[in-house]
C-alpha cells in the first residue's frame, strides 16, 4: 500500500477510535484536527532541532577560539617574563573557554536522547556561560577607559631611550604634554619649543591599545549573542518536545503507539 494511503488509513482509523471510545466527546473532527497538529508537531521538532544542532556547533567553535586566544595570550605573558595586570583577564578567558565547552559536552545527551532534563541542565550552563563571557567583556571594556591612566605608570618605568623610542614611533612629546612628564630630547623633539608644538604621547598610544581591546570585548559580545540564540533555541526545543510527550500521552491512552 502506498505510504500516503497508509498514514490517511493510520489517521482515520485513530480518530474513529479517539472518538468512539470517549476520549473527545464522540467528535471526530476535533480528533483528525488534533492528529494533523500532531504530524505537523513532528516536522517542527526537526526543524528546531536542525536549528539547535547548528547553532550548538557554533558555540563550541566559540570555545574554542576564547581557549586558543586566550593560551596564545599566556604563552606571550610567559614568554615576557614580566608580570601583567592582563594575566587576571586571560586566565579569566581559559577558564571562560572551558566552561563554555563544559556547557557544550551537556547539551549532547540532551541531543543523543528527548529527554528534557539534560536539555534544561544545558539552558542552564549556557545561561551561567553567557553571563561570564559578558562579564569578561565588561572588564575589558572598563580596561579601556583607564588605559591612560594605566600607561602613565607604564611609562614613566621605562628608561628614557624606551621613551624616545616612542616619542619616534608615535611623533609625539612627553606623555601628556611635553612637560607632563618632560619629553626626551631626539630627533622628533629637539627642543622644549619643538616639543610644545606636538602633542604627547597619551592619546596616540591610547588609541592604538584601543583599537585592540576593543576588537576583543566587540568579539566577546558578539559571542554572548551565539549564546542568546543557544538559548532561544533550546527553549523552543524544550516547548516542541513537551508538546510532543503530551501527545505521547494521549498515543498510551488510546492504544496507537506505533502509529506515529
Amino acid at each position: 500500500m502506498p505510504t500516503g494511503r497508509r498514514s490517511s488509513l493510520f489517521t482515520s482509523v485513530s480518530a474513529y477510535r479517539l472518538g468512539h471510545e470517549g476520549h473527545f466527546g464522540g467528535d471526530t473532527g476535533s480528533t483528525l484536527e488534533l492528529l494533523e497538529k500532531k504530524r505537523k508537531g513532528v516536522k517542527m521538532v526537526n526543524k528546531v532541532l536542525a536549528a539547535f544542532i547548528g547553532v550548538d556547533i557554533v558555540f563550541a567553535i566559540t570555545g574554542a577560539i576564547i581557549v586558543g586566544f586566550s593560551v596564545s595570550k599566556e604563552y606571550e605573558e610567559v614568554n615576557r617574563e614580566e608580570e601583567s595586570d592582563t594575566a587576571n583577564i586571560v586566565a579569566a578567558g581559559i577558564g571562560n573557554g572551558i566552561f563554555t565547552f563544559v556547557a557544550f559536552v551537556t547539551t549532547l545527551p540532551a541531543l543523543a536522547t528527548n529527554s528534557r532534563s539534560w536539555l534544561k541542565a544545558a539552558v542552564c550552563l549556557i545561561v551561567v556561560d553567557a553571563l561570564y563571557t559578558l562579564i569578561v567583556g565588561l572588564q575589558l571594556w572598563i580596561l579601556t577607559l583607564r588605559i591612560k591612566e594605566t600607561f602613565f605608570g607604564i611609562w614613566k618605568s621605562q628608561l628614557p631611550e624606551v621613551q624616545g623610542l616612542m616619542q619616534e614611533a608615535f611623533n609625539c612629546c612627553g606623555y601628556f604634554n611635553s612637560t607632563t612628564p618632560a619629553f626626551k630630547t631626539d630627533s622628533t623633539c629637539p627642543s622644549p619649543a619643538t616639543a610644545a608644538l606636538m602633542t604627547g604621547c597619551a592619546t596616540p598610544l591610547t588609541r592604538f591599545s584601543n583599537t585592540f581591546v576593543d576588537n576583543i570585548f566587540t568579539a566577546l559580545f558578539g559571542i554572548v549573542g551565539v549564546d542568546a540564540v543557544l538559548i532561544v533555541a533550546a527553549l523552543c526545543l524544550l516547548k516542541e518536545r513537551k508538546e510532543m510527550e503530551r501527545y505521547r500521552h494521549i498515543d498510551e491512552k488510546t492504544g496507537a503507539r506505533g502509529t506515529f
